[in-house]
């Protein structure tokens, strides 16, 4: 990841049409914006298609870009924005993941309001070994999208809530209480499916 002197650099590059600079920033960027994207929808498809336009509206509007020290502020803003626009498009039309528990064993079901999931990618596999496990991650699209964004920001990609503030356009302290009402919808949830500290870790 560039340091903010590298990243302010590049941005002001960018702004000036230096696309070798940009390039650079969605090299640096993409992952962690993808992830987001990923956490917020458990949908690889969806977190591709929101990547890509949260890169092409940066490099459209890198110039009207005042404060280049912002710019990672910035990328989530646009980010966020789109996964909004996204749940309110489709938002009841999307698969909707279900864990539930059948004799005691966790199985995974899924309902398909509009069309197949695709089998051929297996987001979760390849997260197992990351912080967030499958089940959480469906535990997480169950709580309210305002506390969702801010959970996945501040424990999962690690943003200060100065950042997670200004990319929301809320207060420090409105961030702060989403976070606490997410854990809570959080444990409430897991604590109905009776999935323990242990369960949640597995794979790692």
């Amino acid at each position: 990841m560039l340091d903010r002197s590298n990243t302010s650099v590049l941005v002001d590059k960018a702004a000036n049409g230096d696309d070798g600079a940009f390039t650079k920033l969605v090299q640096a960027w993409y992952k962690r914006i993808y992830n987001f994207n990923y956490k917020y929808f458990f949908d690889h498809d969806l977190a591709m298609e929101m990547t890509q336009k949260t890169f092409i509206s940066a490099h459209r509007n890198i110039r009207k870009l005042k404060n280049r020290e912002r710019f990672s502020g910035w990328l989530y803003t646009i980010a966020v924005n789109y996964c909004r626009e996204e749940d309110r498009r489709h938002g009841k039309k999307r698969i909707i993941p279900i864990l539930s528990r059948s004799g005691g064993e966790i199985c995974h079901e899924s309902i398909d309001l509009q069309s197949h999931h695709n089998n051929a990618y297996d987001p979760e596999k390849s997260f197992q070994k990351d912080e967030l496990s499958g089940i959480l991650m469906k535990a997480l699209a169950k709580i309210p999208a305002e506390q969702k964004v801010v959970l996945i920001m501040k424990e999962y990609e690690g943003l200060k809530f100065k950042e997670i503030a200004e990319s929301l356009e809320i207060s420090e302290n409105t961030a702060k209480s989403r976070l606490y009402y997410g854990l809570k919808a959080l444990k409430k949830i897991l604590d109905e499916w009776k999935i323990n500290k242990e369960e949640i870790n597995y794979g790692s």
